[in-house]
């Protein structure tokens, strides 16, 4: 549990310093804390053009991040390697404690080991999952 918090700390503190300041909520009181992403999952095929909805656990958000806002970020793997599309984030500027935001999922390359990392003060990526043209 420590590592995912480590990881979540690290995983914001490279995204503040790798997109630009508009697109990053950051909090005058970190707490970090770790939100289960459990939509999109590993058998998720998401057609470009469609509408989807993002899920995860906010059972874990503690009293004080409640009004806490996020951002929703796409990515994939590829050479062992996490990326991020940090100037396009899919979604941003919902409240962490609602559990579910919706998005329209973008024109991008048809591949199999998408992710979607949500932050706020966590950054917890889901499982590797599908798009399709």
């Amino acid at each position: 549990m420590m590592f995912g918090k480590l990881f979540a700390f690290a995983a914001s503190a490279a995204l503040a310093l790798a997109a630009p300041a508009s697109f990053i909520p950051i909090a005058d009181d970190i707490i970090l804390w770790s939100a289960d992403i459990q939509s999109p999952n590993v058998f998720s095929v998401w057609p470009v053009g469609s509408t989807q909805t993002i899920k995860w656990d906010p059972s874990q958000v503690p009293q004080t991040a409640a009004n806490h806002t996020g951002i929703v970020l796409l990515g994939y793997y590829e050479d062992d390697s996490e990326n991020l599309d940090t100037q396009t984030p899919l979604v941003a500027g919902f409240q962490i404690a609602d559990g579910q935001v919706d998005i329209t999922v973008p024109n991008v390359t048809e591949r199999n080991d998408y992710i979607v990392v949500l932050f706020g003060n966590s950054g917890n990526a889901s499982p590797t999952f599908t798009i399709k043209q």
